[in-house]
């Protein structure tokens, strides 16, 4: 008798960027190390939870490096490899980069996998990479108890392209290029009960590259990018507001939404990574009183290579919206303003 071939969810406790230690847990491990600094090439280094780190070589050339991986987020072994490879490239689009080659990191259960389904994960990943117009040079691999693939990615950019995650002035308006909820999307998957199309829907979104970053970069009026992946909106937001010293106010109604994101969260299909965000940051985020509780852990929903987060000045706001929906991104969406005070989120109605 044939055995049978597990789901590769089954073999993850998690999957995608719900697999990310919470923001509290990754503050107190961080606050234990070392600082990166002082290197006087080290632009960007580990003090201020930004997406990459990046490395001035020369007056014209910053090197910008990640590495990114988790474990599958849905079942298809060549969409997971597409969706984590996509996920990875995004932090050197969000530093305001443009990619030059990957390196590819796995970990798979090999008694419990076959060689083509990881080959098919392999593959996935390369065709993103393909698409970036990266090779994937090389690598590292190893037999563990849970499937886990990523990519380590190196980019480059002028130092004056650079963008991070603070920077954000008062004033500003801020731009989110893709809609949320897919964390909601992979609990409804985990349950086999995701509606017809939302799959193809969420597809779409975690292998949209987020190159338009490298042309915001390339704005003055472009201030500060981060992209929103497991800590969710709220959580990426945090870190912009902190970084830049400012307070942040967030529009629920114009925060655009995968199209069923919110009936599946009314329905209760959240996962336990928004709970954790919320317990971490939660005290920091000022909600409406009346706010559903189903709202509240959809804008701490974990996003698996999520939209960019932009600050921009206000009177470029409206062009820059259009700018990155012709580049398409059709959801892209003013969703907030960043203004003087305390550092922290207010969400408004």
């Amino acid at each position: 008798m044939d055995s049978i071939v597990p789901r590769i969810t089954e073999l993850a406790h998690g999957g995608g960027c719900g697999c990310k230690l919470a923001p509290s847990v990754l503050q107190k491990l961080l606050a234990t190390q070392p600082a990166a600094q002082p290197f006087a090439q080290l632009l960007v280094g580990n003090e201020a939870a930004d997406d990459a780190a990046v490395w001035q070589v020369d007056d014209k050339t910053c090197v910008i490096a990640t590495t990114d991986f988790f474990m599958p987020i849905v079942d298809d072994p060549r969409d997971f490899g597409r969706i984590a490879a996509t996920n990875a490239i995004s932090d050197i689009y969000a530093m305001g980069g443009k990619p030059i080659l990957a390196l590819a990191i796995v970990g798979m259960p090999i008694n419990k996998l076959d060689p083509a389904t990881i080959a098919a994960i392999l593959e996935g990943g390369a065709s993103i990479c393909a698409e970036a117009g990266i090779p994937v040079a090389g690598g590292h691999s190893i037999d563990s108890v849970e499937p886990i693939y990523g990519l380590a990615v190196i980019g480059i950019c002028r130092p004056e392209q650079v963008r991070r995650n603070g920077g954000a002035r008062p004033g500003d308006r801020l731009i989110l290029t893709k809609g949320i909820g897919v964390g909601i999307y992979s609990a409804a998957i985990k349950k086999n009960v995701l509606p017809e199309g939302c799959y193809e829907e969420m597809i779409e979104s975690t292998t949209l590259l987020n190159r338009i970053g490298a042309d915001l970069a390339a704005d003055a009026d472009v201030h500060a990018l981060t992209d929103v992946t497991g800590f969710g909106i709220l959580g990426h937001g945090l870190e912009m507001a902190r970084a830049s010293g400012l307070s942040l106010t967030l529009r629920r109604s114009a925060i655009p939404c995968l199209s069923q994101a919110e009936r599946l969260a009314q329905q209760g299909f959240v996962t336990g990574a928004s709970e954790r965000n919320w317990a971490s940051y939660g005290a920091d985020v000022v909600l409406p009183q009346d706010l559903p509780d189903w709202q509240r852990l959809l804008l701490a929903d974990p996003q698996t290579s999520g939209g960019l987060l932009v600050a921009c000045a206000p009177e470029r706001s409206d062009a820059l919206v259009e700018q990155v929906r012709r580049a398409g991104y059709p959801l892209a969406s003013i969703v907030g303003t960043a203004q003087q005070g305390s550092a922290g989120i207010q969400v408004v109605p």
